[in-house]
């Protein structure tokens, strides 16, 4: 049903009335109706049949995070009507936030238009940038929000400049998050030593105890027993590991680097690499140029470019149907750096073999979805190196059927043992994304804390959405064992010897890396096994295994100093003390308050 929205007002200072019925452009359902009593006192919410009253302050606007954007025009012209507040409330809980930003100019047919930037914040889990126009008319607003994706909107006079409007909002959001994030490194010293500490170093040998660790230049440059330590000096900061234990930085290899805001998340919870498995190419490309040169707070960012193709759940807009366009796109993607090519669901089967001769050709690998009409083992026949989420090998050695009865659990068919041998054969790696199928397939009602106890730390508007999350009754007893379908072919690749790599596609940002290798030690991984799929094991894939994944001379300085032993128990990843990325060490809380969750 197509959203509908009414929307009273006395004059732009006094709303009246909300009304929203309907499915969102950004994609959440919505049956809201927001009501001002005459006296100005109390705001009713009338939300699934159930009323709620609120109180009304002086800056109280009527406004959902999902409602049409004209809205965001008319809580900005609110705003200014009202001298450009601090703080607007909108019931229940949003506590919004309005900063000015610098004019835009963009070129319109020879003519040029000066637009009024403003970013907002506390309206949805982030911030979005709106531009107005000389007569408060808005011209685009920019959000990227964890729980949809990214989220454009723009007047059609200005689609030609959608990219502008995507760059600038990214350079104005990293500006914004690097106020609240400013004291979050400690300064920067070009020398770090940590003594004391149990190292783990990610490439397969026991635990080294009462070790010191030394870094200069982002670089680890010697690891030693720790014995008399050296005199204190201006230029070396001395971090204390005693009861510590040093691993390797986290590497989570199936991201979507959505919004700024998934810069301090990765890195309070230990992730010092990422890979993005697919993003719009204006936005990923100026959040990793800002991540490269220091602009922003966040992990190595490594790019896996996606293209589609034109169908009925085409993503994105970077499309093949013809050979050329897939050579072209491909040659795009490697000339901004990506390492990967990720191919979608829509691609057409015969551009398959077309793309991955192509990024082979120029030294890049690909991974994605299996497309339409192809199988897991097709795709790797033409080419595919990884393969992205457990539910297509699941479903092609299972045989599982949409609509149809769930077949039984057997990895002995001749059909299930030849596609086995394939993926050894071809050295096949898969990120199997096990987590979100836990997330998206457990019960409804059954609460999440139940196996992700992060839930309760996010940030309210995106743990709203979460929670949400699940298999309605109707479908519950079918999607339950789909997952424990997935969770046994998890089983049956690892015992088979094949390459799986941690990631976690969107869930539950900062947490589910670590429920990811829960889960591994869950399907028959050993600790380190499932400590080494979220280190040393995608360096290696990626090819970077000589400068980072492991804790050795001369590698990166990407490290995580744990306060409980994660090889006894996988749950003590999640005991994030310190976080050191190239040298710099972070702590955890500052930056889980920056983004408005709690430590």
């Amino acid at each position: 049903m197509p959203l509908k929205t009414q929307f009273t007002a006395a004059d732009i200072r006094h709303p009246l009335t909300l009304k929203s019925e309907g499915k969102a452009a950004r994609g959440a359902p919505m049956h809201d109706q927001f009501t001002l009593d005459p006296n100005n006192a109390r705001v009713t919410l009338l939300r699934d049949g159930k009323a709620s009253d609120y109180p009304v302050g002086e800056h109280t606007f009527l406004i959902d995070g999902y409602s049409p954007v004209a809205m965001q025009q008319m809580l900005l012209r609110y705003w200014m009507a009202k001298g450009r507040p601090a703080h607007i409330s909108a019931p229940p809980e949003q506590d919004i936030h309005i900063q000015s930003v610098d004019d835009l100019d963009v070129q319109l047919g020879g003519k040029r238009v000066k637009l009024h930037g403003y970013v907002i914040s506390g309206l949805v889990w982030g911030s979005e940038t709106a531009w107005l126009d000389d007569d408060q008319r808005l011209a685009a607003v920019v959000t990227t929000d964890a729980e949809f994706d990214h989220f454009e909107a723009v007047r059609d006079t200005f689609e030609p400049v959608l990219d502008t409007f995507i760059q600038r909002a990214v350079a104005n959001n990293l500006d914004a998050l690097a106020q609240l994030t400013s004291k979050d490194a400690h300064a920067s010293a070009k020398k770090l030593l940590i003594t004391h500490v149990t190292l783990i170093d990610g490439a397969g040998g026991p635990p080294q105890r009462d070790r010191s660790v030394y870094v200069e230049n982002g670089r680890i440059v010697r690891i030693e027993a720790t014995g008399e330590l050296p005199k204190a000096a201006s230029d070396l900061e001395v971090l204390d590991g005693s009861g510590k234990y040093l691993i390797p930085g986290l590497w989570d290899m199936h991201a979507h680097y959505e919004q700024v805001e998934w810069g301090p998340i990765y890195l309070a919870s230990g992730v010092t690499t990422v890979r993005d498995c697919g993003n719009e190419f204006s936005y990923i490309t100026a959040v990793r140029d800002a991540l490269q040169s220091g602009r922003g707070i966040g992990p190595r960012l490594l790019i896996a470019g996606l293209v589609d193709g034109t169908g009925p759940i085409t993503l994105g807009a970077v499309i093949a149907d013809t050979p050329e366009q897939a050579r072209e796109i491909v040659h795009r993607y490697k000339d901004i750096g990506a390492l990967q090519i990720k191919v979608y669901s829509s691609v057409k089967p015969e551009l398959v073999p077309i793309i991955t001769e192509e990024a082979h050709k120029l030294g890049m690998t690909v991974t994605g979805h299996v497309p339409s009409g192809m199988t897991s083992a097709e795709v790797v026949k033409d080419g595919f190196d990884s393969i992205n989420h457990i539910q297509y090998i699941a479903r092609d050695l299972l045989h599982i059927e949409r609509g149809k009865p769930m077949p039984p659990l057997d990895f002995e068919t001749p059909s299930a043992k030849e596609q086995l041998a394939l993926f050894k054969q071809h050295h096949t790696v898969f990120d199997d994304t096990t987590v979100i199928y836990e997330l998206a397939m457990h019960p409804q009602g059954t609460p999440i804390r139940a196996f992700e106890p992060g839930i309760d730390h996010v940030a309210k508007p995106l743990a709203q959405g979460l929670n949400e999350m699940g298999a309605p009754a109707e479908q519950s007893e079918r999607l339950t064992k789909y997952y424990q379908d997935m969770l046994a072919t998890l089983r049956e690749l690892h015992r088979q010897g094949l390459t799986l790599m941690a990631g976690t596609d969107q869930s539950v940002p900062g947490y589910s890396l670590h429920r990811e290798l829960e889960l591994y030690v869950q399907a028959g991984f050993t600790p380190y096994e499932a400590l080494q799929a979220a280190t040393s094991v995608p360096a290696h894939v990626m090819g970077l295994d000589k400068d980072t994944g492991t804790l050795q001379v001369g590698k990166r300085a990407d490290m995580v100093l744990l306060s409980g032993d994660p090889l006894s128990d996988i749950r003590n990843t999640r005991q994030v003390f310190k976080t050191i990325a190239s040298g710099v060490v972070y702590d955890p809380a500052p930056l889980w308050e920056s983004v408005g969750f709690t430590p």
